[in-house]
């Protein structure tokens, strides 16, 4: 039997967290919400080209909530 978990099945499930995730930013500042959003799509974005990589999930949501927390910047 093959247990190995399917590309979309991870894909899946990361795009899950990732919106679960959002659903409690409810008492977040502008630039929390960005960092999170940011991580969230990254993650997606780094599972969808590494072929559901760990590495790539991680990575891109690390990138990801690096450029969501500099856009959320107040800008003075």
């Amino acid at each position: 039997m093959n247990r190995s978990i399917s590309t979309k099945t991870l894909n899946a499930a990361v795009i899950a967290v990732a919106l679960l995730g959002l659903g409690a930013c409810s008492g977040m500042t502008r630039q929390d919400k960005n960092t999170a959003i940011g991580a969230g799509v990254g993650a997606v974005g780094g599972a969808v080209l590494t072929g559901g990589g760990a590495l790539g999930t991680v990575g891109g949501a690390a990138v990801g909530g690096v450029i969501g927390h500099e856009v959320g910047k107040d800008k003075r």
